[in-house]
This record gives C-alpha cells, sequence and structure tokens, in this order.
C-alpha cells in the first residue's frame, strides 16, 4: 500500500500547482487526504481475492464404477465367498479330527512306539486323493492361525522339537504348518553346526537364546538331541558328554516347562525302504539334491547304531512332563495331518478370529502427478 499512495501524491501536485504559497501547508491537509478512484480500487480488489484462496478446495467426484468395474467386483466377492465357505467347512472337519485326537489320547495314550512300520501295517492304508489332502490340510492350517492368534492373546510360550530319522519328513511337515502363520509370532529354529566358540559353551546354552517369549511358538527342525543321535553315532561328543546329557536333559526339559514353556517333542519314524526310497530321488531331483548330506549317507550305512542311540534315549528322555510322539513318516500326506491335528489338540484355544472389516475407500489424488515410468527400472516381463 506504501507504493499506492507514493504514486497518488503526484497526481494531487498536479491538479493544484498555484498551491505551493507560504499558506498553502495547512489547507492543503484536506485534499491530500482525498484519494481518487484508482487509489481505492487496489484496497478492495484483494479482498475478495484472498477469500477465494481461502476457501478449500474441494476434492473432485470419485468417478462412478464402471460395468466392467462392477463385473470384477462380483467376481471377486463371488470368489471370496465361496473359498469362505469351502474353507469354514474344512475348518469345521479339522475340528472334529482335533476332537476325535483328544478323545482317543484320554483313552488310550501312548508311549513311544515301534522304530519302524511294517509292511502289512502300511499296505493297509492306501495314499491319500489329492483334493481329500489339500481339504484337510487347508482347515487344519485355518486352525493353526486360531491357535497362533491364541497363543498371542494369552501370551503363551510353545516350543515344538522336531526329530527323527533323515528323510522321515521333518521339514515338509513344519513348512505346512508356517504356511499361514506370521514369522514374527511362529518362528523356526534350525540351527547348523556349533562353531568353535559353541563348543566351549554349556551344551544347551546356544539353544537357550532361541526360546520363546510370551506370545510366540517354536517349531524346532532338530535340537538339543543332536547329541543323543548324531554326536554319539558320529563320534562327535565323548561318551562322559553324552552320559551327562542324558543325565541333564530331562532336568532341563523339566526346568522349561515349570518357567510355563508348553514342550512338545515329536520323533518322526521311517522303514528303512521308504528312507532308502526318498534318498535315491534326493540323488536325481535337481531341488532336492541339496538335501542329501554327507551325515545322511552315514545314517544309512549305521542304521542299527541310529536305533540303539534312539532307544537309549527314549529311555532316559521320555519324561511325563515332556512325553516322546512317535509320527509314522511313510506316507507323508498323513503324517502332516496328523501332526497339526495332535499339535491343536494339545492347547486348548478359542477362535478369536476378529469381525469383517470394511474396507476404506483409496485416498484422492489431491493433485499427486506420478513420475514417468521410464524413471523407473523395472524387470523385465519374461511371462
Amino acid at each position: 500500500m506504501a507504493t499506492n499512495s507514493e504514486e497518488g501524491t503526484p497526481e494531487v501536485t498536479k491538479a493544484a500547482p498555484a498551491a505551493a504559497t507560504k499558506e498553502s501547508a495547512a489547507p492543503v491537509k484536506a485534499p491530500a487526504k482525498r484519494r481518487t478512484p484508482s487509489a481505492v480500487a487496489p484496497k478492495k480488489a484483494p479482498a475478495p481475492a484472498a477469500t477465494k484462496a481461502a476457501a478449500p478446495r474441494k476434492a473432485a467426484p470419485a468417478p462412478a464404477p464402471t460395468a466392467k468395474d462392477k463385473e470384477a467386483l462380483a467376481k471377486a466377492s463371488h470368489g471370496a465367498v465361496k473359498a469362505k465357505v469351502a474353507l469354514t467347512k474344512a475348518a469345521e472337519d479339522a475340528v472334529k479330527a482335533i476332537k476325535a485326537s483328544r478323545k482317543e489320547a484320554a483313552r488310550l495314550p501312548m508311549r513311544g512306539g515301534d522304530e519302524e512300520e511294517t509292511e502289512e501295517s502300511a499296505d493297509k492304508r492306501k495314499r491319500m486323493k489329492a483334493d481329500e489332502y489339500e481339504r484337510a490340510i487347508s482347515g487344519l492350517q485355518v486352525e493353526m492361525v486360531k491357535l497362533q492368534e491364541w497363543i498371542k492373546f494369552k501370551g503363551l510360550k510353545v516350543v515344538a522339537v522336531f526329530e527323527g530319522r533323515d528323510a522321515a519328513g521333518k521339514g515338509g511337515c513344519i513348512k505346512r504348518i508356517t504356511e499361514s502363520l506370521s514369522p514374527r509370532v511362529t518362528k523356526v529354529v534350525a540351527l547348523p553346526a556349533p562353531t568353535e566358540r559353541e563348543k566351549s559353551q554349556w551344551y544347551f546354552q546356544r539353544y537357550v537364546l532361541h526360546l520363546p517369549a510370551a506370545g510366540e511358538m517354536v517349531l524346532m527342525d532338530r535340537s538339543w538331541y543332536n547329541r543323543a543321535g548324531v554326536e554319539k553315532v558320529m563320534g562327535f561328543c565323548t561318551p562322559d558328554e553324552h552320559s551327562e546329557f542324558l543325565r541333564s536333559c530331562p532336568e532341563f526339559e523339566r526346568m522349561l516347562v515349570r518357567s510355563g514353556i508348553i514342550l512338545i517333542k515329536y520323533w518322526f519314524s521311517i522303514s528303512n525302504d521308504e528312507q532308502e526310497r526318498r534318498f535315491r530321488k534326493r540323488i536325481y531331483h535337481p531341488t532336492k539334491h541339496w538335501k542329501l548330506s554327507p551325515m545322511d549317507l552315514q545314517s544309512r550305512a549305521r542304521w542299527v547304531e541310529y536305533s540303539k542311540a534312539k532307544d537309549e534315549m527314549f529311555a532316559h528322555t521320555d519324561i511325563k512332563q515332556a512325553p516322546w510322539y512317535v509320527v509314522h513318516g511313510d506316507d507323508k500326506e498323513r503324517a502332516r495331518l496328523n501332526v497339526m491335528t495332535h499339535l491343536l489338540s494339545l492347547i486348548d484355544y478359542e477362535d478369536l478370529t476378529p469381525e469383517r472389516i470394511e474396507l476404506p475407500p483409496r485416498q484422492e489424488d489431491q493433485g499427486y502427478v506420478r513420475p514417468p515410468m521410464s524413471d523407473q527400472t523395472f524387470i523385465p516381463e519374461i511371462f
């Protein structure tokens, strides 16, 4: 505004050139206050402009969905409903199986089992059909999610140990259990051979580091029982260290149970013929040959020694607080289903599935302009 008033002053001076007398100072004050229309206009004009600038910008209305969009949404909704119905039915069947497992365990609690399944008993059970297996495992995986939520809600601490013969199906069973679970809640521990530093530690020390906190479940693919099996048979530990393990392991596990940990131990048993068949498959299969290690070959050459080590281990560590549960592993599909059903039957959980949520609308662009696609590096679309 200072600039406008300065521009207005020369105009007033030109309008009264003869007023430059000695007495003009006082009388000239009144006309000097008068402003021309050009000086008044700039003052009134900014007011409406400022008002317009302050007004909130209205978001552009979302475009109405096209017929194609509605059709795609209808198909997606229909597919989701069908999937939900199928999974609900499968979950109901899984719950029935879990209850049957609890009933059978209460009627005839089993302690241990035969190392090998006889050919006669194996022939009685034919392989499951693919659709039957998929339907059963889908329902059990739904129940595993419910168990996971219950573990989080109640702050439970669960450890499941998976031991057994090589190629008996431990890793495959763990994969199916964790397939639909959160890795932040359900953790898989598969430790490599101990380092020189770890060899000098208390034997259980490196395993203790991986025990669960509240609201976690840990699945151990091999565990501290390495000392009772491969380390004893292959001479990786001394006889005194092996004897000390058999004495201290039951007390170590009782201590875990007293601390509030739910400890579950599975032993996967497999017949001689089935193990040989799986080993031969690993030799030629391009995605499985890495599973065949020198230790696996030794397990074939020292089959009887491993059997004796397992029997001695069971005699000392099959305790009431943490018993061994034996899994017949010749039929991988049935073994996975049986383990998942049994695991779910051991923990009395409730369904904490939340109510269905409504998906909020996507945020409006509000002037956002995506950078050119040429500025980004995309992977080649080969498929």
